[in-house]
């Protein structure tokens, strides 16, 4: 073969492109193959998961059997409920010392049995006896029960629920007896005599709103609402230096934001999934720490408000006892007093 010869047999190289046509039998099938068991160990993963989650949902009973609820739009946090930190200013009293010190009073002298919870009050137990106000010649006592089916350890799925069998009662000190004067309340707390003792302030705190009994005058047993509407969840209330009130809450209805609570309150499908999950200590880690103090006038119009946005100092605020120029706040689960200089 000649050199001119030996050039013409040569073929240029061109360059090969491999796809899935050029691969071998074996690496198609081991490709195959890892698939298969990816998505089998995922199914069987979701099905872990998921069957017992369907059991759980079908077979055990939600603690709760909740009613929707509607509410308004919560206010505004602008104005006097501009969010600031004044209540990061308080300073702890007695820190480690107690237990969810809830109230706060100025007491002294002997201490005696007025009435027992285990008394039946037109036909129905006292199981949630909650606070009470007293007239200054000490004669009658206001208190809230705020339930007959749950007890204060349930104060959560009281909340929850919404159940509508609270009540505000009267308590003669000397002729010993009790009377209802208002019934069907969601969840009643705080209580408080006006200055004048011619009404009684109740707070219904699943209705984010307070209610006034009249309970002398020619309004005597009338009854209708002192504010609604309320920018959280108040607890406690309590008289202010300046005529009018304080109210403390725990939890806020954010606005601009988004309020669980609200979202839920329409939702009871949604009430006994969680609570057929989650006991009430879970479901409190995701409530926001979220402190709210605010005066309210003599006539219900907001004042002032006092903030902690995250619970760095007070935490589930429940009362705002004013004393002395100082504001003494209660929390139900924190395990100190706070004391904040007006």
């Amino acid at each position: 073969m000649t050199e001119a010869d030996g050039l013409r047999q040569r073929r240029p190289l061109r360059p090969q492109v491999v796809t899935d046509d050029n691969r071998t039998p074996e690496a198609k099938g081991g490709s195959s193959f890892s698939g298969r068991v990816f998505r089998a160990t995922f199914l069987m993963l979701a099905a872990f998961l998921t069957i017992p989650l369907l059991g759980a949902l079908v077979l055990l009973d939600s603690p709760i059997d909740p009613e929707p609820l509607s509410f308004k739009e919560p206010p505004l946090f602008l104005g006097v409920l501009q969010p600031n930190t004044k209540l990061q200013q308080a300073e702890r009293l007695f820190e480690n010392q107690l237990v969810g010190p809830e109230s706060i009073a100025n007491i002294g002298g002997e201490v005696k049995l007025l009435l027992s919870s285990e008394t039946p009050i037109e036909g129905r137990k006292m199981s949630f006896l909650n606070d009470l106000t007293v007239t200054r010649d000490g004669r009658k006592i206001y208190f809230t029960d705020s339930s007959s089916k749950w007890q204060r350890r349930d104060y959560l799925l009281l909340l929850m629920e919404g159940t509508d069998d609270g009540r505000l009662l009267e308590y003669d000190t000397q002729t010993k007896e009790v009377k209802v004067l208002l019934d069907h309340l969601r969840f009643p707390n705080g209580v408080q005599l006006s200055p004048a003792e011619d009404f009684v302030l109740v707070v219904e705190l699943a209705m984010v709103r307070i209610r006034r009994f009249y309970v002398s005058g020619l309004m005597k047993g009338g009854a209708d609402v002192f504010v609604e509407n309320l920018p959280g969840f108040p607890d406690n209330i309590r008289a202010s230096s300046s005529g009018g009130y304080w109210v403390s809450m725990a939890a806020i209805r954010a606005n601009p934001g988004f309020s669980m609570l609200d979202f839920l309150s329409e939702r009871p499908f949604l009430k006994k999934v969680i609570f057929k999950l989650f006991s009430q200590e879970t479901v409190m880690k995701f409530v926001p720490r979220y402190s709210l103090v605010l005066e309210l006038s003599d006539s219900g119009t907001f004042l002032r408000s006092l903030h902690d946005p995250e619970g760095q100092v007070v935490t589930y605020v429940s009362e705002a006892h004013e004393h002395s120029g100082h504001l003494y706040l209660g929390s139900f689960r924190a395990p100190y007093l706070c004391r904040l200089r007006l």
